[in-house]
């Protein structure tokens, strides 16, 4: 019985693959619980990052670096946010064109809000399927991979 020769390129497809399809199950599942009934995931998502900043304001072109999103789309989703009260945009000082974006008081309390109960969710889904040994090693290799494509 011969073993199967498996092309690298094949290997690295199928990789990928399993990965982007373990990713869309498990979003799937996050953004149908009841942590995203006030607010979108891509909404959370800008208040987390936001949320991470030592100097409390980002760049919206920063921002759009960490988000999954475009920049018009960005840029109309903190629209939405700062007409609800969750963020605040102010023109940059050192850049006409340039815009900086914090959480507001109410963005913060609302962040951490969701951010505890998604926590537990996510625990929920991963807790059950990987063992604690194989949830740091998934940790190291998605870090191993972020950091590689990062440093081309």
């Amino acid at each position: 019985m011969s073993a199967k020769i498996e092309s690298p390129v094949r290997l690295a497809a199928e990789t990928w693959e399993a990965l982007f399809r373990a990713q869309v199950a498990v979003m799937r599942r996050l953004q149908a619980g009841p942590a995203f009934k006030s607010l979108a995931l891509n909404e959370y998502d800008v208040l987390f990052t936001l949320s991470g900043c030592p100097s409390g304001w980002l760049r919206q072109n920063e921002l759009n670096d960490h988000v999954l999103l475009s920049q018009s789309s960005l840029s109309r989703l903190v629209e939405r946010l700062e007409k609800r009260g969750l963020v605040e945009r102010r023109p940059a000082p050192d850049d006409g064109r340039g815009v900086l974006i914090r959480l507001t008081d109410a963005g913060r309390e609302l962040q951490k809000t969701i951010g505890r109960e998604h926590v537990r969710d996510i625990a929920a889904l991963v807790g059950p399927a990987l063992t604690a040994e194989e949830q740091r090693e998934l940790l190291r290799l998605t870090e191993k991979l972020r950091a590689s494509v990062a440093s081309r």
